[in-house]
C-alpha cells in the first residue's frame, strides 16, 4: 500500500536534525505497525502536490504552524485534493492541522479556542463504538500543541474522542478518514524540546512549566502505539 504523505508543516529549525520533520514522524509512527507500507511526501506548503492521485492507496496530512483560517492557495488546493481523494475512495488520516483542513473541507468549522494553547500531555475520552477492538481503554493520552481546533465538526464525521479542553479531539469519516487534533506522532522528547523553545514567546510561561511538569510524570505515556495501529488498520480496511 502506498501512502502519500502530505506535509503541511515542518519542525522548527532548532530541532530538524535531531527529531526529523513532521513528515517523518509520521511516516515513522505508522512505521511502528510493522505494515509494508511506501511513502512518498510531498511539500505541499510549496506547491509541491502529487500529480496522480491514482498512484497512491492513501494518504496523511501532517500538522503545520499555519491555521485553515489563513485559506491560502496551498490549502485551497489541499481541500480539493481532499475531495477528490474521498471521491476516489482513497482513506485519509489527519493530524492537528490535517485533522483540521479535512473538517473544514468537509462542511466543519475550525476556529481559535478561547481556552488558549493546548500543549503537553492531554487525556482523552473514547466515544462510541466505532474502536477496532472491543477491549480498548476508555481513555488515550496524546501530546498535544494547538490552539485553533475544530469547534463544529461536519454532518458525516463520527465522534471518535473527546475531553474539556477539545470537544471534537479525534473524529472518523465513515470509510474515508480518521483524525486526532493532538500528535500521536509526538514523543516525549520532541513535546517537551518543543515547548522549551517556544517558551515564553508562542506559549506562556507558566503553562509551558506545567506541561513540562506532566511530561516527567512516571504515567506521562503516550499511547502513540495503540493510535498507530487504528491509523494502520483503518488505511488497510478502507482501501479500494
Amino acid at each position: 500500500m502506498k501512502i502519500g504523505v502530505l506535509a503541511a508543516g515542518i519542525s522548527p529549525e532548532e530541532l530538524i536534525d535531531q527529531h526529523g520533520s513532521y513528515a517523518d514522524m509520521v511516516v515513522n509512527l505508522l512505521k511502528t505497525t510493522g505494515q509494508s507500507f511506501e511513502y512518498e511526501i510531498f511539500d505541499v506548503r510549496l506547491d509541491d502536490f502529487p500529480e496522480d492521485l491514482d498512484a497512491f492507496d492513501g494518504w496523511a496530512i501532517t500538522g503545520s504552524k499555519n491555521n485553515v483560517s489563513e485559506q491560502l492557495p496551498w490549502m485551497l488546493k489541499l481541500e480539493q485534493l481532499i475531495l477528490d481523494a474521498k471521491a476516489k475512495g482513497q482513506p485519509m488520516v489527519g493530524i492537528c492541522f490535517g485533522h483540521q483542513i479535512i473538517a473544514h473541507a468537509l462542511g466543519g468549522k475550525v476556529d481559535r479556542y478561547q481556552g488558549g494553547w493546548g500543549i503537553g500531555q492531554h487525556e482523552y475520552k473514547v466515544v462510541g463504538d466505532w474502536a477496532f477492538n472491543e477491549d480498548e481503554a476508555e481513555t488515550l493520552l496524546i501530546n498535544a500543541v494547538h490552539q485553533d481546533q475544530v469547534v463544529e465538526k461536519p454532518a458525516q464525521a463520527e465522534l471518535l474522542a473527546t475531553s474539556d479542553f477539545c470537544e471534537n479531539a479525534a473524529l472518523v469519516y465513515d470509510g474515508f478518514a480518521i483524525t486526532f487534533q493532538a500528535h500521536p506522532e509526538f514523543n516525549n522528547d520532541y513535546e517537551e524540546d518543543l515547548i522549551v523553545v517556544r517558551k515564553g514567546n508562542t506559549f506562556p510561561e507558566d503553562l509551558s512549566d506545567d506541561a513540562i511538569s506532566g511530561l516527567h510524570k512516571p504515567s506521562a505515556k503516550p499511547d502513540s502505539k495503540k493510535i498507530a495501529g487504528w491509523l494502520a488498520s483503518f488505511l488497510l480496511s478502507n482501501r479500494k
